[in-house]
């Protein structure tokens, strides 16, 4: 049987078109053999296969992708173009497609979030009108229609009606779908009376009602080709031209650990998410964003309460589990002891994160003792654990070895230091004398997973979807580094450059991704990662998307972010310097330019000791570090071991200041040959030193090297990692955009259909001081502060002199700006955000409560979750009400959903 495909497609000269398939004239999906497509005009591009009659029994799959310039493909969207032969005597199939780009918005409304669950109450399923025996198949996906509304067909000709809008083609929806398909409406029609061309056009038509509403925008559409009983041709018409930035919803964010309930243990618990979604549902909101909740117990203290330092990607943090759930009805009364540490625990401002696990560890440890073997023997746990084996048995063994030794840095245990598969299968068998103790772990992850699951379906009866978070790194010492470290550069530390909050930079301490490693087994741990992920999460926040394109990487003998460098990047070659007009100077630009003016500068009455203690003298008038503390690493570490006080900070920080004050960090293994800048140069000593020609020249140079020669190379970085990762999802994808962003990652977001964050306080446009929501593109998230900030009342206070430009430029407000955040003015920037073009408006819990004078907490500094400026800051903040009596809250609740509803997003 001949196949033949049309695909509506405008090329650019270099680029070609292919299609893949699952069968062998396709390719067996393998990009290397599929079929080049031929250019036709500027409209089509076509290709024919004739089809084995052995392959016409199975669903023929396909899908197109676009080669660039460059080779590198591009694939559309979706796993949606499906061909069933259910007429064997057929010679020909004829196929006229629609390429399905990524950003189109309505993809958006085909993720589970939308339509599983926000869309679901709206799905009509329709009324076909079609014919047995049909020479044309229409097809056309529709996903924001209101319930009882479904698609219709008429155009020219008697059997579509000749235009009437009386009696339209009423056409049928495909029903739930494995992920990444679409929901076609569908139509089979005999055309073979019908004068070619025919024209067309799809509409809506209101079930209830019975009648025609609206047709769908844009001109009519076309069907060149005649009809033949020996052949069918299939219309993929994409989307029906219908408004498709009509959809906006609300959302809260916060971390599961703030909750507070009457029922919890001193700390949030899955369990609350039921009493936070009921909460949403009365007020109108429809998303709960939370932060990440993976396992983070590494130091057994309140360090690990950092949420972005798991010690797994997968396995769920038993901060969160509920001990009454565990213990059930039967046996509840064994925790009847805990009922005074409870009560302690929960009446506390703040999480103690400490005594918490400590709790409901030694808690878990009696009630596994007592359920183990029903448990472990149960076909539902059989089940969890046959699917999440390639994770649970590695994490079981990593924590048995954490807790046997102590520590999590597993360079330091006595054994299993090297990770070994068989060595781990052996001690995680049943037959293993170690097993009762590694089953512990089975038997928390196993119970975390059923209380997380059930808060999420009953998130979804009501409406309302969750979005997770996923960090960008993982712990250096962590289950994940363990068992493949291959993947990971653990020589290298993430990181941000400096910003307005942190002029030192940010240091992580996450080793960055090999991503030559990670592709070359086709992402198989971000794929198991993402599939982890959306067993609880409906739409996903990417932590520092920008990680993607290029990650900020500081050396491991560094401390500050401020050492660090872009990593892949392209280096400046040391001819360039000469091109340039600048004569090279290694000792000058690469070593830390040390001389007693600069150390007058940094350390005042000081210097003197300094010059004695660390410093030696140099052939060239200055000064150079001893090597015991040539490293900001080995400064810290010898300031560690000595008495902590006012003038030993000033000194190690100072020193930290003579180390990072370069120009250019040289590249490791090339001989001196290719260099990178270090960030904010022009702020350096080194550099003011210079003669304003030599700084004027390398000022141009480094500008190059930062926004201008990087952009084609990140933008080809991205498109290696983010289509491939994304299309193995089909939660809502939303990328964390913020910092010194490149200019290749608007464009990069838009193709692929990943929603932005914009953020009021940080505009994206450098000449602007504040971003206004009214500016916001549809596909984007925006929001007046986030977890990393200060809430809108507790900023208000910080400074004066942008409080005001604030509130006579944005506000709009005369005079002089009241120097508390007033509830008025908190509510007026609220309500800024929910009538902005933006898709979600979500916001912290705090900026809500900030709307009611009485409803509030007293202190607006109490409500800050996370300082990135402080690298030891106790993520411990708590709502300060219980959700039952949020609950109750019905004036202010009644006054938010007002507000959610009359903005278009309830």
């Amino acid at each position: 049987m001949k196949f033949q495909f049309y695909l509506r497609f405008h090329t650019r000269y270099g680029q070609s078109l292919w299609l893949s398939g699952n069968i062998d004239e396709l390719g067996n999906n393998d990009p290397s053999k599929a079929l080049p497509l031929e250019y036709m005009n500027d409209e089509y591009w076509s290709g024919n296969v004739e089809i084995k009659k052995k392959d016409l029994h199975k669903s023929i799959s396909y899908k197109y992708f676009l080669k660039n310039e460059d080779g590198e493909p591009l694939y559309e969207w979706g796993n949606d173009r499906h061909i069933e032969i259910d007429n064997k005597d057929l010679s020909e199939i004829q196929l006229v497609d629609t390429w399905n780009h990524a950003g189109e918005y309505e993809n958006t409304f085909f993720s589970d979030a939308f339509n599983k669950v926000l869309l679901k109450p709206n799905h009509t399923k329709g009324k076909t009108t079609s014919d047995k025996n049909f020479t044309h198949e229409f097809k056309v996906k529709a996903p924001l229609l209101d319930k009882h509304e479904i698609i219709c067909l008429t155009g020219n000709g008697i059997r579509l009606g000749n235009w009437s809008e009386t009696k339209p083609v009423l056409l049928s929806r495909d029903g739930d779908l494995p992920a990444g398909q679409a929901g076609w409406w569908k139509a089979k029609l005999d055309l073979s009376d019908a004068d070619f061309p025919v024209a067309y056009k799809y509409g809506i038509y209101n079930t209830k009602a019975e009648k025609f509403s609206f047709y769908e925008e844009g001109d009519n559409r076309l069907i060149y080709s005649d009809a033949d009983k020996k052949r069918v041709t299939i219309l993929h018409d994409g989307f029906v031209h219908l408004a498709n930035d009509t959809w906006k919803g609300a959302g809260v964010a916060i971390p599961v650990f703030s909750l507070r309930s009457k029922n919890s243990f001193g700390v949030g618990e899955f369990d609350d998410i039921k009493l936070l979604v009921d909460w949403a549902k009365s007020t109108g909101l429809k998303l709960i964003q939370l932060l990440p909740i993976n396992d983070t117990m590494a130091a057994f203290n309140w360090m690990d309460s950092y949420p972005y330092a798991a010690v797994s990607a997968f396995a769920l943090h038993p901060l969160y589990i509920n001990l009454a759930k565990v213990a059930g009805k039967e046996n509840v009364d064994l925790l009847n002891h805990l009922k005074e540490k409870q009560k302690e625990l929960n009446d506390l401002t703040e999480v103690d994160y400490e005594e918490v696990m400590k709790s409901k560890l030694t808690s878990l440890k009696i009630l596994y003792e007592l359920k183990a073997i029903n448990c472990l023997d149960s076909d539902d746990y059989k089940q969890f654990f046959k699917h999440n084996k390639h994770w649970l048995e590695p994490y079981s063994a990593f924590c048995y070895f954490r807790d046997k030794y102590q520590t999590s840095n597993f360079d330091e245990w006595k054994t299993n230091v090297v990770f070994d598969k068989s060595a781990i299968n052996k001690l995680c068998s049943h037959k293993s004398a170690e097993y009762k103790e590694i089953g512990f772990y089975y038997f928390i992850q196993y119970h975390l997973h059923l209380q997380l699951k059930e808060a999420v379906e009953y998130a979804h009866k009501k409406g309302i979807v969750i979005k997770g978070d996923i960090p960008i790194g993982i712990s250096r010492f962590s289950c994940d580094a363990w068992v493949a470290p291959e993947l990971y550069n653990l020589s290298w530390q993430a990181g941000a450059p400096p910003d307005d909050f942190t002029a030192v930079g940010q240091n992580w301490g996450f080793p960055t991704y090999n991503w030559k490693k990670m592709q070359e087994g086709g992402f198989a741990w971000w794929k198991q990662r993402f599939e982890q992920m959306s067993n609880y999460f409906d739409a996903f926040r990417i932590d520092h998307i920008l990680g993607f394109f290029r990650i900020w990487s500081i050396p491991a003998n560094a401390v500050q972010g401020i050492m660090g460098r872009f990593v892949p990047c392209i280096p400046v070659h040391i001819n360039e310097f000469g091109e340039n007009g600048i004569w090279f100077d290694y000792q000058r630009y690469c070593r830390s330019f040390i001389t007693d003016e600069v150390l007058a500068e940094v350390f005042g009455k000081l210097a003197g000791q300094v010059k004695e203690q660390f410093l030696i003298n140099n052939e060239f008038g200055g000064y150079d570090l001893k090597i015991e503390f040539e490293t900001q690493e080995l400064v810290e570490n010898y300031f560690t071991s000595i008495e902590e006080n006012e003038e030993n900070d000033q000194l190690k920080l100072g020193l930290f200041d003579l180390i990072s004050n370069v120009i250019l960090f040289e590249e490791e293994g090339s001989q001196g040959e290719e260099f990178h800048f270090r960030i904010s140069m022009e702020k350096t000593a080194s550099y003011r030193h210079l003669n304003p020609h030599v700084q004027e020249k390398l000022k141009a140079l480094y500008i190059n090297y930062f926004y201008n020669r990087q952009d084609d190379f990140w933008f080809k970085e991205a498109m290696q990692k983010l289509p491939q990762l994304k299309a193995a999802t089909n939660m809502l994808v939303c990328g964390e955009d913020l910092g010194m962003v490149p200019h290749c990652v608007p464009d990069v977001m838009k193709q692929l259909g990943i929603l932005s964050l914009e953020i009021q306080r940080m505009p994206k446009d450098p000449k602007k001081e504040f971003f206004h929501p009214n500016d916001a593109p549809y596909m984007s998230v925006i929001t007046p502060s986030t977890h990393d900030m200060s809430t809108l009342r507790s900023w208000w206070e910080e400074n004066r002199e942008q409080t005001q430009q604030f509130y006579n430029h944005v506000l709009g407000q005369w005079g002089d700006a009241p120097f508390y955040c007033e509830s008025w003015i908190n509510r007026a920037i609220v309500l800024q955000h929910l009538y902005s073009p933006a898709m979600w408006s979500i916001f912290q819990l705090q900026d809500i409560f900030g709307m009611n004078e009485t409803l509030r907490r007293e202190n607006p500094h109490e409500e800050r979750i996370n300082n990135p400026a402080n690298p030891k800051n106790y993520w411990r903040y708590r709502m300060h009400i219980p959700l039952e009596e949020l609950i109750q809250q019905n004036e202010f609740n009644d006054e938010l959903k007002g507000y959610v509803v009359h903005s278009g997003r309830g």
